[in-house]
């Protein structure tokens, strides 16, 4: 399941067209503008528009990404005041939108620390859902690149914060492939790959994970910075890819690009090149997995 994060200038059902043009399985908005604190309320016409064109596009697989500003795991009151305040909206939105998946990154905590952050995060995501009770939109917390005093770098972050939420069926997981090979998780060969995913399931459970982005990296491994690249084209092997493209487990989730959509260099749009590129990586992926299994039942 392929799609990417599509522009809504003109309408958020805009995004829902294009997606269905360029023959995506799913797709990713944001329902506001990520870089302000005050929203409009959505219209009438807005959620009519959003219906109407979800049932026409049949793309039901619709992935929100929350505000650049929220910080839930801010020391200052205020601010974290102000980021409960919107990232409940951004729920709120969702649920109106009948969107399932809510991504945000976890927070920073700003040098008190990764222990004081984190209890922070868990303390702010009770407080929300104490407000909110039983909304079906679920928060997926993303891997981050480690920039900064960012959380969320490492599944540890994640394990820490999905134990310590009151309400744990709320959150899942969103993994981000140019954030992890960014925060140092390998992801340069096929048996580096097979020891995060074990990893992942150890420390957070492969079902946890309920949607991904995919981005190649501009930064080597480690980098600890957030820069995407076209998928090939970047330090992430291409057979990361395909390994991770190809884990069971990932087979019915939404896999999203976040990655510039400027023309590629024969003209067409670069969302269609990587699309492409990532349904071969896949393929490959599921060939090796079972040549792989012939190979040990024989």
């Amino acid at each position: 399941m392929f799609g990417s994060h599509l522009s809504v200038a003109g309408g958020l059902h805009n995004a829902l067209i294009e997606a269905h043009e360029k023959k995506m399985d799913c797709v990713q908005v944001f329902t506001k503008n990520q870089r302000q604190w005050k929203t409009k309320p959505l219209t009438d016409e807005q959620i009519t528009l959003w219906q109407k064109h979800r049932k026409q596009t049949d793309i039901h697989s619709v992935v929100s990404h929350d505000s650049y500003l929220i910080n839930l795991a801010s020391p200052d009151p205020v601010a974290r005041d102000k980021s409960i305040a919107l990232f409940r909206e951004e729920l709120l939105r969702c649920e109106t939108l009948d969107i399932p998946l809510l991504v945000t990154h976890p927070g920073a905590h700003m040098k008190e620390g990764e222990e004081a952050g984190l209890k922070q995060i868990i303390a702010s995501l009770d407080e929300v859902h104490r407000d909110l009770p039983g909304l079906k939109t679920i928060t997926c917390l993303e891997t981050t690149a480690g920039q900064g005093t960012s959380l969320g770098w490492r599944f540890e972050h994640l394990q820490v914060i999905l134990q310590g939420c009151h309400a744990p069926a709320r959150l899942a997981v969103c993994l981000d492939t140019a954030h992890m090979f960014a925060a140092g998780y390998d992801m340069t060969s096929q048996k580096g790959t097979q020891a995060m995913i074990q990893e992942l399931d150890q420390l957070v459970g492969l079902d946890q994970v309920r949607a991904i982005h995919l981005n190649d990296s501009k930064i080597e491994r480690g980098g600890r910075v957030d820069r995407h690249e076209h998928i090939g084209h970047g330090h992430i092997a291409k057979v990361a890819f395909e390994w991770l493209l190809s884990e069971p487990a990932f087979g019915d989730i939404p896999k999203i690009l976040e990655t510039a959509k400027s023309p590629s260099p024969n003209g067409e749009p670069w969302d269609l090149v990587n699309l492409k590129t990532l349904r071969q990586m896949q393929k490959r992926g599921f060939k090796k997995r079972n040549e792989a299994k012939s190979q040990k039942k024989g």
